[in-house]
């Protein structure tokens, strides 16, 4: 989903930086609030993870990429602002270092991925799995869940981004200047690949790790640490 340079025109991409730049300033405000220091080295392990797992990605018609992000697994166990951060951290050296999307629509693939996808999948995940036992399965079934829409949301919304472009930008014989697609090539070309190969990757990834965690410290999980320290004391009791 890494969109490169030339494939958005200014009025796309300008917007994005806008809408961007108060909500990374804003992610870094909640970050230094809530973030524990036990979390503080999730936070950079969540960013290397994210970084790695979309170096594997493989060209979708139309120039950009299909891959996994990982972004529904950091935004339910550190919470979708401390996601935004630490997604953005692996986007901008991806650009930077490799080149894996532009300088100019950074912001634009820190939108998709690194802001509609944690969010997205954070809430989700809390409406399936509502009150429900922390280690039930319904919460890695809601995990799982959460990473497939959460990942074809943000494919989606890419393919969009690629398909107003014609819309918005053509020279003066009506010819497109940037993305020369329209939306019924797009939209199909990332909706079809994510959600019927990347999207249920993500939805394993995220089960997998999650099952993980349920086994060995469900406190580290975002808003769940003092529902553990208050159910702590009952099972001292009873046993």
């Amino acid at each position: 989903m890494h969109i490169p340079d030339g494939y958005l025109g200014p009025y796309t991409y300008i917007a994005l930086w806008i809408i961007m730049i108060p909500i990374w300033y804003y992610a870094g405000k909640r970050l230094s609030a809530e973030l524990k220091s036990k979390q503080v080295p999730l936070l950079a392990l969540a960013a290397a993870f994210s970084f790695v797992i979309m170096m594997f990605n493989i060209p979708v018609p139309g120039g950009s990429t299909g891959h996994a992000v990982g972004g529904a697994i950091i935004g339910i166990v550190l919470g979708p602002w401390a996601a935004v951060i630490a997604i953005s951290v692996a986007l901008v050296l991806q650009a930077l270092m490799f080149g894996d999307g532009g300088i100019t629509t950074i912001a634009a693939n820190c939108f998709n991925m690194a802001v509609v996808m944690p969010f997205s999948a954070y809430y989700v995940y809390k409406l399936i799995s509502q009150s429900s036992e922390i280690t039930s399965s319904r919460r890695m079934i809601a995990a799982a869940i959460a990473g497939y829409i959460s990942l074809t949301l943000a494919a989606g919304l890419t393919g969009f981004e690629f398909g107003i472009q014609p819309l918005l930008h053509q020279d003066a014989g009506g010819m497109p200047i940037y993305m020369p697609y329209s939306l019924g090539v797009t939209l199909p070309a990332m909706l079809l690949e994510h959600a019927f190969g990347f999207s249920i990757l993500e939805a394993l990834v995220t089960a997998l790790i999650f099952a993980y965690i349920q086994r060995t410290d469900t406190s580290i999980l975002y808003g769940e640490e003092s529902r553990v320290q208050r159910e702590k004391p009952k099972g001292a009791n009873t046993a």
